[in-house]
């Protein structure tokens, strides 16, 4: 049996060892519980929390108050859209987003339609990318969100997060950004991108499953929303329930080694990917999907035309693969991102995307590199032997 070699790193992230170690004493030592404020185990899970909000506040440039911690990016997008939607009816009931998104963002948008929102979906171009002239052309007086994400799970392609945020404001809407893939491998900054509210999940970045934290600007614009869940007036009343101290802790850890480490890492591992991308794309009908200027590091989405990626996974069962997001695996029908891409259904069902970590390591790049040549040049054998 092969040693297994994980490629799914945009699914999730294995807990940095530093992140496991600062998280396990507020497991069995300081178990306090961060809203009692009557004796010092409360006292000093209270100050853990508000270290770790200091740290990922430190990450993305805002201020430690504009935080709230959640269960992960996918509540923070719930929390964020229905939160918008319930306190800006006044303004009015148009949401713009992009065929594109996590289906975190898509689902609520659609269950918002039920409620009597009006949900623009913006196309995108062959490489993933929105036409800024089209959202320009979308916006209305009663847009009050749009929505869209830094960059893409499946593809890594990073949108125009600066210009998308200057046509939004110039229309007096707000911008909301699910960064989930982007925080921990690039410098996302708040204020430089101009975003109103943004979403983050830990495990993405080598932090625990389980928690995530939504950014709220506070002022130019100050952003209200409505909170979802009620009781106990947790997170400044806008997301009650009883922290996730240990796991907080791991997020803050987690930013705070992304903060130092990040630049490092990603010229590492850029340096894989591009070797990966330059061995598989040298072969016929081997191509990339998405902008190859405008992703992230640490992806590649690659189109083997003719063979099915399952075929390929079921040769090669030590390797963590994706063939779309790990929320819609279950689903058989083509990844969504890559029919709104073009693709069509032939091409996507034989697309796999490959995602590296702090972790991957040249040998595991050449053995896959290695593995793939080798099924790419058999299948391509096989076929003409068929033609003969």
């Amino acid at each position: 049996m092969k040693k297994s070699i994980y490629l799914d790193y945009n699914a999730t992230t294995p807990v940095d060892r530093r992140v496991l170690e600062t998280m396990l004493p507020y497991f069995s030592e300081n178990y306090g519980n961060a809203a009692s404020r009557t004796h010092a185990y409360g006292w000093i899970a209270e100050e853990a929390v508000k270290k770790a909000r200091e740290e990922l506040a430190q990450l993305i440039n805002c201020l430690a108050q504009e935080i709230i911690f959640t269960s992960g990016a996918t509540e923070s997008i719930s929390l964020a859209i229905n939160g918008v939607w319930e306190n800006y009816q006044t303004k009015g009931k148009h949401i713009i987003t992009v065929k594109t998104e996590h289906k975190a963002i898509l689902d609520t948008c659609n269950s918002l339609k039920l409620k009597g929102a009006e949900v623009t979906y913006l196309s995108v171009d062959r490489e993933g990318l929105i036409d800024l002239e089209e959202l320009k052309k979308e916006l209305r007086p009663n847009t009050i969100l749009v929505a869209i994400m830094y960059a893409n799970n499946e593809t890594g392609v990073i949108q125009p997060i600066q210009q998308i945020a200057e046509l939004v404001h110039a229309n007096n809407s707000l911008f909301m950004c699910d960064a989930s893939q982007a925080i921990g491998k690039i410098f996302c900054n708040v204020e430089d991108d101009n975003i109103d509210l943004m979403c983050i999940s830990a495990h993405k970045y080598y932090g625990p499953k389980g928690v995530g934290a939504l950014y709220i600007r506070r002022k130019n614009p100050r952003v209200t929303i409505a909170p979802q869940i009620y009781g106990g007036g947790h997170e400044r009343g806008l997301r009650s329930g009883t922290l996730n101290v240990p796991g907080i802790v791991g997020l803050g850890k987690a930013s705070e080694i992304a903060r130092l480490e990040m630049w490092e890492d990603s010229v590492r591992i850029s340096k894989l990917r591009t070797k990966l991308e330059q061995e598989l794309c040298s072969l016929k009908n081997v191509y990339i999907n998405g902008s190859i200027k405008n992703r992230l590091f640490n992806v590649t989405n690659i189109l083997i035309q003719g063979i099915r990626s399952e075929t390929i996974l079921k040769k090669t069962p030590y390797m963590a693969l994706s063939i779309g997001s790990a929320c819609t695996s279950a689903n058989q029908a083509p990844s969504h991102v890559l029919k709104a891409m073009g693709l069509n259904d032939s091409d996507c069902y034989s697309s796999i995307r490959f995602s590296l970590g702090k972790y991957t390591t040249a040998d595991e790049i050449n053995e896959v590199i290695k593995t793939f040549v080798n099924i790419i040049n058999l299948d391509s054998i096989n076929k003409n032997r068929q033609l003969d």
